[in-house]
Protein backbone atom coordinates (compact mmCIF):
# COMPACT_ATOMS: atom_id res chain seq x y z
CA UNK A 1 0.00 0.00 0.00
CA UNK A 2 1.19 3.65 -0.17
CA UNK A 3 3.03 5.33 1.91
CA UNK A 4 3.30 8.51 3.42
CA UNK A 5 5.80 8.29 6.32
CA UNK A 6 6.25 11.99 5.10
CA UNK A 7 9.82 11.00 3.81
CA UNK A 8 9.94 9.73 -0.24
CA UNK A 9 7.07 8.33 -2.13
CA UNK A 10 9.32 5.59 -3.26
CA UNK A 11 8.40 5.55 -6.52
CA UNK A 12 4.24 4.90 -6.74
CA UNK A 13 2.33 6.29 -9.54
CA UNK A 14 -0.85 6.19 -8.69
CA UNK A 15 -2.69 9.22 -10.01
CA UNK A 16 -4.10 11.35 -6.51
CA UNK A 17 -2.81 8.60 -4.04
CA UNK A 18 1.04 9.09 -4.22
CA UNK A 19 3.27 6.85 -6.44
CA UNK A 20 3.38 3.41 -6.72
CA UNK A 21 5.57 0.87 -8.08
CA UNK A 22 3.80 -1.11 -11.03
CA UNK A 23 6.70 -3.23 -11.32
CA UNK A 24 5.70 -6.68 -11.20
CA UNK A 25 8.85 -8.63 -11.51
CA UNK A 26 10.26 -11.16 -13.99
CA UNK A 27 7.17 -13.48 -14.22
CA UNK A 28 8.41 -16.96 -14.51
CA UNK A 29 10.19 -17.20 -17.14
CA UNK A 30 9.48 -19.88 -20.08
CA UNK A 31 12.15 -22.72 -19.43
CA UNK A 32 15.29 -23.06 -22.06
CA UNK A 33 15.14 -26.52 -22.74
CA UNK A 34 13.61 -29.28 -21.04
CA UNK A 35 11.50 -28.41 -18.14
CA UNK A 36 13.18 -29.19 -14.84
CA UNK A 37 10.05 -27.59 -12.64
CA UNK A 38 9.09 -30.35 -10.46
CA UNK A 39 12.16 -31.83 -10.05
CA UNK A 40 13.73 -32.49 -7.14
CA UNK A 41 17.15 -32.07 -6.19
CA UNK A 42 19.83 -32.50 -3.48
CA UNK A 43 21.69 -29.77 -2.27
CA UNK A 44 24.20 -28.05 0.34
CA UNK A 45 23.05 -24.56 0.95
CA UNK A 46 25.75 -21.50 0.81
CA UNK A 47 25.34 -17.46 1.43
CA UNK A 48 22.28 -15.88 1.66
CA UNK A 49 21.74 -13.41 -1.42
CA UNK A 50 20.22 -10.50 -2.09
CA UNK A 51 16.13 -11.42 -2.51
CA UNK A 52 14.86 -13.30 0.60
CA UNK A 53 16.83 -16.58 -0.61
CA UNK A 54 20.15 -18.31 -0.61
CA UNK A 55 22.52 -19.95 -2.96
CA UNK A 56 23.73 -23.43 -3.90
CA UNK A 57 25.02 -25.15 -7.08
CA UNK A 58 23.85 -27.99 -8.47
CA UNK A 59 25.71 -30.64 -11.04
CA UNK A 60 27.34 -26.78 -11.99
CA UNK A 61 24.59 -24.73 -12.11
CA UNK A 62 23.10 -21.90 -9.68
CA UNK A 63 20.18 -22.28 -7.74
CA UNK A 64 17.94 -20.20 -5.72
CA UNK A 65 16.45 -21.70 -2.69
CA UNK A 66 13.71 -20.32 -0.41
CA UNK A 67 12.79 -21.90 2.99
CA UNK A 68 16.29 -22.39 3.94
CA UNK A 69 19.53 -21.04 5.31
CA UNK A 70 22.94 -21.74 5.18
CA UNK A 71 24.57 -24.16 6.26
CA UNK A 72 22.25 -26.61 5.93
CA UNK A 73 21.48 -29.78 3.59
CA UNK A 74 18.17 -29.89 1.77
CA UNK A 75 16.11 -31.71 -1.05
CA UNK A 76 14.72 -28.57 -2.97
CA UNK A 77 11.79 -28.39 -5.57
CA UNK A 78 12.64 -26.74 -8.50
CA UNK A 79 9.90 -24.10 -9.14
CA UNK A 80 11.44 -22.19 -12.26
CA UNK A 81 14.24 -23.27 -15.00
CA UNK A 82 15.15 -25.54 -17.49
CA UNK A 83 17.94 -27.96 -18.62
CA UNK A 84 19.28 -24.60 -20.67
CA UNK A 85 18.75 -22.09 -18.00
CA UNK A 86 21.64 -20.75 -16.55
CA UNK A 87 20.27 -20.44 -12.99
CA UNK A 88 17.17 -22.17 -11.54
CA UNK A 89 14.57 -21.38 -8.48
CA UNK A 90 13.68 -24.03 -5.94
CA UNK A 91 11.87 -24.09 -2.68
CA UNK A 92 12.95 -26.40 0.26
CA UNK A 93 10.77 -29.17 0.89
CA UNK A 94 13.00 -31.39 3.20
CA UNK A 95 15.75 -30.31 5.89
CA UNK A 96 18.20 -33.15 5.44
CA UNK A 97 20.74 -30.80 7.88
CA UNK A 98 19.39 -28.07 9.94
CA UNK A 99 21.04 -25.16 11.03
CA UNK A 100 21.05 -24.39 14.62
CA UNK A 101 19.55 -21.07 14.40
CA UNK A 102 16.37 -23.13 12.59
CA UNK A 103 12.86 -22.54 14.38
CA UNK A 104 9.16 -23.75 13.16
CA UNK A 105 6.92 -21.10 11.56
CA UNK A 106 4.26 -19.52 13.41
CA UNK A 107 1.88 -19.08 10.63
CA UNK A 108 0.49 -21.80 9.23
CA UNK A 109 0.50 -20.32 5.49
CA UNK A 110 4.23 -19.69 5.74
CA UNK A 111 6.68 -22.20 3.72
CA UNK A 112 6.61 -23.57 0.23
CA UNK A 113 3.68 -22.65 -1.64
CA UNK A 114 2.13 -20.36 1.14
CA UNK A 115 2.01 -16.51 1.15
CA UNK A 116 5.16 -15.00 -0.12
CA UNK A 117 5.46 -12.68 2.30
CA UNK A 118 7.13 -14.21 5.14
CA UNK A 119 10.95 -15.45 3.81
CA UNK A 120 12.36 -16.22 6.98
CA UNK A 121 9.78 -17.23 9.50
CA UNK A 122 11.84 -20.46 9.60
CA UNK A 123 15.00 -18.13 10.94
CA UNK A 124 15.22 -17.33 14.47
CA UNK A 125 14.91 -13.58 14.79
CA UNK A 126 18.44 -12.58 16.06
CA UNK A 127 19.87 -15.03 12.87
CA UNK A 128 17.42 -13.11 10.25
CA UNK A 129 18.76 -9.96 11.28
CA UNK A 130 22.64 -11.29 10.79
CA UNK A 131 21.24 -12.70 7.44
CA UNK A 132 20.27 -9.30 6.54
CA UNK A 133 23.17 -7.66 7.74
CA UNK A 134 25.14 -9.83 5.38
CA UNK A 135 23.16 -9.07 2.58
CA UNK A 136 23.49 -5.28 3.16
CA UNK A 137 27.68 -5.87 3.48
CA UNK A 138 27.80 -8.25 0.16
CA UNK A 139 26.10 -4.89 -1.60
CA UNK A 140 28.16 -1.99 -0.45
CA UNK A 141 31.52 -4.71 -1.17
CA UNK A 142 30.23 -5.79 -4.63
CA UNK A 143 28.43 -2.30 -5.47
CA UNK A 144 30.34 0.31 -3.56
CA UNK A 145 33.54 -1.33 -2.91
CA UNK A 146 33.39 -0.74 1.26
CA UNK A 147 34.14 -3.21 3.56
CA UNK A 148 32.04 -2.22 6.44
CA UNK A 149 30.44 -4.15 9.27
CA UNK A 150 26.68 -3.74 9.48
CA UNK A 151 24.42 -4.48 12.34
CA UNK A 152 20.69 -4.50 11.96
CA UNK A 153 19.39 -3.13 14.65
CA UNK A 154 15.65 -4.03 16.43
CA UNK A 155 13.00 -0.90 16.49
CA UNK A 156 12.10 -0.30 19.92
CA UNK A 157 9.56 -2.34 21.70
CA UNK A 158 9.84 -5.37 18.47
CA UNK A 159 10.89 -7.61 20.76
CA UNK A 160 9.13 -10.98 18.93
CA UNK A 161 9.17 -10.13 15.33
CA UNK A 162 5.15 -10.40 14.96
CA UNK A 163 1.86 -8.02 15.02
CA UNK A 164 4.00 -4.93 14.18
CA UNK A 165 2.48 -4.73 9.97
CA UNK A 166 0.24 -1.50 10.32
CA UNK A 167 -0.73 -1.54 6.98
CA UNK A 168 -1.71 -4.30 4.65
CA UNK A 169 -2.92 -4.78 0.79
CA UNK A 170 -5.12 -7.82 0.07
CA UNK A 171 -5.34 -9.24 -3.32
CA UNK A 172 -9.53 -9.96 -3.71
CA UNK A 173 -9.61 -13.35 -5.91
CA UNK A 174 -11.99 -14.45 -8.24
CA UNK A 175 -14.38 -15.67 -5.30
CA UNK A 176 -14.78 -12.45 -4.11
CA UNK A 177 -12.64 -13.28 -1.13
CA UNK A 178 -9.30 -11.42 0.23
CA UNK A 179 -5.90 -12.73 0.43
CA UNK A 180 -2.35 -12.56 -0.59
CA UNK A 181 -0.17 -13.82 -3.45
CA UNK A 182 1.97 -16.84 -3.03
CA UNK A 183 5.51 -15.97 -4.50
CA UNK A 184 6.14 -15.25 -8.05
CA UNK A 185 2.44 -16.21 -8.80
CA UNK A 186 -0.67 -13.69 -9.71
CA UNK A 187 -2.82 -16.13 -7.97
CA UNK A 188 -4.91 -15.57 -4.65
CA UNK A 189 -4.40 -17.31 -1.56
CA UNK A 190 -7.24 -17.16 0.91
CA UNK A 191 -5.68 -16.63 4.75
CA UNK A 192 -6.98 -17.10 8.41
CA UNK A 193 -4.43 -15.43 10.13
CA UNK A 194 -1.16 -13.21 9.69
CA UNK A 195 1.30 -13.29 12.86
CA UNK A 196 2.84 -9.95 11.48
CA UNK A 197 0.00 -7.81 10.96
CA UNK A 198 -1.17 -5.86 13.87
CA UNK A 199 -4.22 -7.05 16.12
CA UNK A 200 -6.49 -4.26 14.95
CA UNK A 201 -5.73 -5.44 11.16
CA UNK A 202 -7.77 -8.36 10.84
CA UNK A 203 -10.52 -7.18 14.00
CA UNK A 204 -11.78 -5.74 10.52
CA UNK A 205 -13.56 -9.16 9.02
CA UNK A 206 -11.95 -8.01 5.78
CA UNK A 207 -11.12 -11.95 5.96
CA UNK A 208 -14.82 -12.73 5.89
CA UNK A 209 -16.44 -10.33 3.50
CA UNK A 210 -17.50 -10.13 -0.16
CA UNK A 211 -15.35 -8.30 -1.83
CA UNK A 212 -16.77 -9.48 -5.30
CA UNK A 213 -15.95 -6.11 -7.72
CA UNK A 214 -12.83 -4.81 -6.35
CA UNK A 215 -9.53 -5.73 -6.84
CA UNK A 216 -8.03 -5.40 -4.09
CA UNK A 217 -8.49 -3.71 -0.11
CA UNK A 218 -6.22 -1.79 1.75
CA UNK A 219 -6.34 -2.12 5.61
CA UNK A 220 -4.84 1.09 7.57
CA UNK A 221 -4.46 1.40 11.57
CA UNK A 222 -3.31 4.40 11.73
CA UNK A 223 -3.63 6.63 15.21
CA UNK A 224 -6.84 8.08 14.32
CA UNK A 225 -8.51 4.95 13.97
CA UNK A 226 -8.59 1.82 11.58
CA UNK A 227 -9.69 2.11 8.09
CA UNK A 228 -10.47 -0.29 4.77
CA UNK A 229 -9.92 1.29 1.24
CA UNK A 230 -11.48 -1.01 -1.39
CA UNK A 231 -9.50 -0.24 -4.33
CA UNK A 232 -10.45 0.72 -6.87
CA UNK A 233 -13.90 2.09 -5.49
CA UNK A 234 -12.70 3.51 -2.36
CA UNK A 235 -9.88 6.12 -3.84
CA UNK A 236 -7.30 7.53 -1.63
CA UNK A 237 -9.45 6.70 1.40
CA UNK A 238 -10.03 8.81 4.32
CA UNK A 239 -8.17 11.44 6.01
CA UNK A 240 -6.27 9.14 9.26
CA UNK A 241 -3.46 11.15 11.43
CA UNK A 242 -0.28 9.87 12.46
CA UNK A 243 1.48 10.51 15.38
CA UNK A 244 5.05 10.61 16.21
CA UNK A 245 7.02 10.76 19.19
CA UNK A 246 11.00 10.45 18.87
CA UNK A 247 13.16 11.16 20.76
CA UNK A 248 14.15 14.59 19.88
CA UNK A 249 10.89 15.12 17.99
CA UNK A 250 7.03 14.90 17.95
CA UNK A 251 4.28 16.18 15.86
CA UNK A 252 1.16 14.93 13.92
CA UNK A 253 0.99 14.51 10.55
CA UNK A 254 -2.62 13.96 8.43
CA UNK A 255 -2.36 11.90 5.22
CA UNK A 256 -4.85 10.09 2.72
CA UNK A 257 -5.12 6.35 4.17
CA UNK A 258 -3.77 5.25 1.15
CA UNK A 259 -0.61 7.76 1.38
CA UNK A 260 2.43 6.54 2.14
CA UNK A 261 3.36 6.06 5.76
CA UNK A 262 6.12 3.56 7.08
CA UNK A 263 4.42 0.35 7.76
CA UNK A 264 5.95 -0.52 11.36
CA UNK A 265 4.11 1.33 14.40
CA UNK A 266 7.56 2.48 15.74
CA UNK A 267 9.50 3.18 12.58
CA UNK A 268 8.93 7.04 11.92
CA UNK A 269 9.97 8.01 15.18
CA UNK A 270 13.42 6.08 15.00
CA UNK A 271 14.18 7.41 11.42
CA UNK A 272 13.07 11.42 12.35
CA UNK A 273 15.78 10.65 15.56
CA UNK A 274 18.41 9.07 13.83
CA UNK A 275 18.13 11.50 11.21
CA UNK A 276 18.36 14.32 13.38
CA UNK A 277 20.90 13.28 15.52
CA UNK A 278 22.86 12.78 12.23
CA UNK A 279 22.31 16.35 10.57
CA UNK A 280 22.70 17.81 13.91
CA UNK A 281 20.89 20.87 11.95
CA UNK A 282 21.83 24.16 13.73
CA UNK A 283 18.94 27.28 13.83
CA UNK A 284 19.26 29.63 10.46
CA UNK A 285 20.58 26.89 8.38
CA UNK A 286 19.14 26.17 5.12
CA UNK A 287 17.58 22.20 4.33
CA UNK A 288 16.37 20.52 1.18
CA UNK A 289 14.15 17.51 1.92
CA UNK A 290 14.14 15.45 -1.50
CA UNK A 291 11.40 12.71 -2.07
CA UNK A 292 9.57 14.27 0.66
CA UNK A 293 6.42 13.01 0.90
CA UNK A 294 3.85 14.59 3.03
CA UNK A 295 6.79 16.11 5.40
CA UNK A 296 7.82 13.74 7.73
CA UNK A 297 11.57 15.09 7.88
CA UNK A 298 10.73 18.61 6.39
CA UNK A 299 9.14 19.51 9.40
CA UNK A 300 11.31 18.17 11.77
CA UNK A 301 13.98 19.95 10.36
CA UNK A 302 12.11 22.98 10.26
CA UNK A 303 11.90 23.15 13.98
CA UNK A 304 15.37 22.07 13.84
CA UNK A 305 16.65 25.70 12.10
CA UNK A 306 13.99 27.67 13.12
CA UNK A 307 12.14 30.52 11.55
CA UNK A 308 15.40 32.67 10.78
CA UNK A 309 16.26 28.96 8.68
CA UNK A 310 14.80 27.47 5.55
CA UNK A 311 13.11 24.23 4.56
CA UNK A 312 12.49 23.24 0.84
CA UNK A 313 10.67 20.51 -0.09
CA UNK A 314 10.27 18.43 -3.32
CA UNK A 315 8.02 15.47 -4.04
CA UNK A 316 6.13 14.54 -7.28
CA UNK A 317 3.07 13.84 -5.67
CA UNK A 318 0.04 15.94 -5.91
CA UNK A 319 -1.82 14.65 -3.52
CA UNK A 320 1.40 14.24 -0.85
CA UNK A 321 2.30 17.88 -1.64
CA UNK A 322 -0.57 18.96 -0.40
CA UNK A 323 -1.20 17.49 2.48
CA UNK A 324 2.13 18.14 3.46
CA UNK A 325 1.67 21.96 2.84
CA UNK A 326 -1.02 21.08 4.86
CA UNK A 327 1.30 19.67 7.89
CA UNK A 328 3.59 22.51 7.23
CA UNK A 329 0.68 25.32 7.43
CA UNK A 330 2.05 26.73 10.95
CA UNK A 331 5.43 26.89 9.63
CA UNK A 332 6.05 29.42 6.74
CA UNK A 333 9.61 28.75 6.54
CA UNK A 334 8.65 25.26 4.95
CA UNK A 335 8.46 25.60 1.07
CA UNK A 336 6.98 22.25 -1.16
CA UNK A 337 7.53 21.97 -4.54
CA UNK A 338 5.33 19.42 -6.83
CA UNK A 339 7.91 17.71 -9.44
CA UNK A 340 10.14 15.10 -9.80
CA UNK A 341 13.40 15.34 -8.24
CA UNK A 342 15.37 14.18 -10.89
CA UNK A 343 13.80 16.46 -13.41
CA UNK A 344 13.84 19.57 -10.58
CA UNK A 345 17.70 18.61 -10.28
CA UNK A 346 19.24 20.78 -12.39
CA UNK A 347 17.66 24.00 -10.06
CA UNK A 348 17.41 22.79 -6.53
CA UNK A 349 18.49 25.77 -4.28
CA UNK A 350 21.79 25.93 -2.43
CA UNK A 351 21.41 23.57 1.23
CA UNK A 352 23.37 23.45 4.22
CA UNK A 353 22.14 20.06 4.49
CA UNK A 354 19.98 17.46 2.69
CA UNK A 355 17.92 14.40 3.39
CA UNK A 356 17.41 11.93 0.59
CA UNK A 357 14.70 9.51 0.91
CA UNK A 358 14.20 7.93 -2.41
CA UNK A 359 12.12 4.80 -3.76
CA UNK A 360 13.52 1.68 -3.99
CA UNK A 361 15.26 2.13 -7.37
CA UNK A 362 17.49 5.11 -5.07
CA UNK A 363 18.17 8.27 -6.22
CA UNK A 364 20.22 7.71 -9.12
CA UNK A 365 23.66 9.29 -10.77
CA UNK A 366 21.79 12.65 -11.70
CA UNK A 367 20.03 13.22 -8.66
CA UNK A 368 23.16 12.24 -6.60
CA UNK A 369 25.87 14.83 -8.74
CA UNK A 370 23.42 17.25 -8.19
CA UNK A 371 23.38 17.13 -4.84
CA UNK A 372 26.76 17.23 -3.95
CA UNK A 373 27.50 20.32 -6.32
CA UNK A 374 25.40 22.26 -3.43
CA UNK A 375 28.06 21.50 -1.82
CA UNK A 376 26.17 20.43 1.68
CA UNK A 377 27.59 20.29 5.09
CA UNK A 378 25.97 16.88 5.80
CA UNK A 379 23.48 14.36 3.83
CA UNK A 380 21.33 12.25 5.14
CA UNK A 381 20.40 9.22 3.00
CA UNK A 382 17.36 7.03 4.20
CA UNK A 383 17.22 3.51 1.63
CA UNK A 384 15.33 0.57 1.74
CA UNK A 385 17.39 -1.18 -0.91
CA UNK A 386 21.07 -2.06 0.02
CA UNK A 387 22.30 -2.43 -3.74
CA UNK A 388 20.84 0.84 -4.63
CA UNK A 389 21.94 2.59 -1.90
CA UNK A 390 25.46 1.26 -2.27
CA UNK A 391 25.29 2.35 -5.94
CA UNK A 392 24.59 5.57 -5.14
CA UNK A 393 27.28 5.90 -2.42
CA UNK A 394 29.57 5.28 -5.53
CA UNK A 395 27.87 8.12 -6.65
CA UNK A 396 28.47 10.32 -4.33
CA UNK A 397 32.13 9.36 -3.32
CA UNK A 398 32.98 10.49 -6.87
CA UNK A 399 31.19 13.97 -5.75
CA UNK A 400 33.31 14.22 -3.14
CA UNK A 401 30.65 12.74 -0.13
CA UNK A 402 31.85 9.66 1.70
CA UNK A 403 29.98 7.13 4.01
CA UNK A 404 30.99 8.59 7.74
CA UNK A 405 27.91 6.35 9.44
CA UNK A 406 25.54 4.02 8.38
CA UNK A 407 22.90 2.68 10.97
CA UNK A 408 19.95 -0.22 9.69
CA UNK A 409 17.04 -0.95 11.20
CA UNK A 410 14.86 -4.10 11.11
CA UNK A 411 11.49 -2.67 9.72
CA UNK A 412 9.66 -5.61 8.46
CA UNK A 413 10.78 -8.26 10.97
CA UNK A 414 10.10 -12.27 9.44
CA UNK A 415 10.37 -10.67 5.52
CA UNK A 416 13.47 -9.95 3.92
CA UNK A 417 13.00 -6.58 4.01
CA UNK A 418 15.03 -3.99 6.09
CA UNK A 419 15.70 -0.21 6.06
CA UNK A 420 19.15 2.01 6.55
CA UNK A 421 20.00 5.50 6.24
CA UNK A 422 23.23 7.16 5.13
CA UNK A 423 25.18 10.43 4.30
CA UNK A 424 28.22 12.41 4.61
CA UNK A 425 31.09 13.75 1.81
CA UNK A 426 33.97 11.81 2.32
CA UNK A 427 37.29 12.55 1.14
CA UNK A 428 38.55 12.55 -2.46
CA UNK A 429 41.09 9.71 -3.02
CA UNK A 430 39.85 8.11 0.36
CA UNK A 431 39.34 4.06 -0.72
CA UNK A 432 35.87 4.15 0.30
CA UNK A 433 34.66 6.20 2.91
CA UNK A 434 33.58 5.32 6.67
CA UNK A 435 30.36 3.32 6.19
CA UNK A 436 27.21 3.31 4.23
CA UNK A 437 23.66 2.51 4.62
CA UNK A 438 20.95 0.45 2.18
CA UNK A 439 18.03 2.47 0.59
CA UNK A 440 14.53 2.99 2.11
CA UNK A 441 11.95 1.63 0.52
CA UNK A 442 9.95 -1.86 -0.18
CA UNK A 443 7.00 -3.11 -1.26
CA UNK A 444 4.77 -4.39 1.35
CA UNK A 445 4.62 -8.20 1.47
CA UNK A 446 2.30 -9.76 -0.37
CA UNK A 447 0.79 -7.29 -2.65
CA UNK A 448 -0.93 -7.78 -5.49
CA UNK A 449 0.63 -5.79 -7.83
CA UNK A 450 3.88 -6.75 -6.32
CA UNK A 451 4.07 -10.85 -6.11
CA UNK A 452 7.46 -10.60 -4.67
CA UNK A 453 9.85 -11.78 -7.73
CA UNK A 454 13.33 -10.94 -7.33
CA UNK A 455 16.31 -10.87 -10.17
CA UNK A 456 19.16 -12.32 -9.55
CA UNK A 457 22.39 -10.78 -7.54
CA UNK A 458 24.54 -10.26 -10.41
CA UNK A 459 21.75 -8.00 -12.11
CA UNK A 460 20.73 -4.80 -11.51
CA UNK A 461 19.35 -3.50 -8.40
CA UNK A 462 15.84 -5.31 -8.21
CA UNK A 463 12.81 -2.76 -7.68
CA UNK A 464 12.02 -5.80 -4.88
CA UNK A 465 14.64 -7.19 -2.22
CA UNK A 466 16.35 -7.62 1.21
CA UNK A 467 14.78 -4.90 2.48
CA UNK A 468 16.74 -3.37 5.18
CA UNK A 469 16.03 0.44 6.48
CA UNK A 470 19.55 2.22 6.60
CA UNK A 471 20.15 5.68 7.08
CA UNK A 472 23.61 6.46 5.97
CA UNK A 473 25.27 9.96 6.87
CA UNK A 474 27.62 11.36 4.22
CA UNK A 475 30.21 14.08 4.83
CA UNK A 476 32.76 16.24 2.59
CA UNK A 477 35.87 14.44 2.71
CA UNK A 478 37.90 17.53 2.53
CA UNK A 479 36.77 20.93 4.05
CA UNK A 480 34.89 22.56 1.56
CA UNK A 481 34.67 26.47 -0.01
CA UNK A 482 30.99 27.32 -0.09
CA UNK A 483 31.01 29.58 -3.06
Amino acid sequence: MTRSHGGRSRGRNRPGVGRRDRYAGPRAAAARGESLVGTVIEVEVGSVAHGGFCVARHEGRVVFVRHTMPGERVRARVTEGGTENRFLRADAVEILTAAAERVDPRCRHAGPGGCGGCDWQHVSLPAQRELKAAVVEEQLRRLAGLERPVRVEALPGDDSGFHWRTRMEFAVGPDGRAGLRPHRSHAVLPITECPIAHPDLLTTDVLGQDWTGERALDVVVADSGTVVVPVPSGGSGPEITQLVAADRWSGELRLAARGFWQVHPSAAAALVDRVLGGLAAQRGERVLDLYAGVGLFALALADAVGASGAVHAVESDARAVADGMGNAVDRPWVSFRQARVEQAAATLPSADLVVLDPPRTGAGRAVIEAVCRLKPRAIAYVACDPAALARDLAYARDGGYVLADLTAYDLFPMTQHGSGRECRPAERGAPGGAGLAPPGRVRPFGHPALPGPETPPTDPPPPMTQHVECVALLQPAAPQRRD
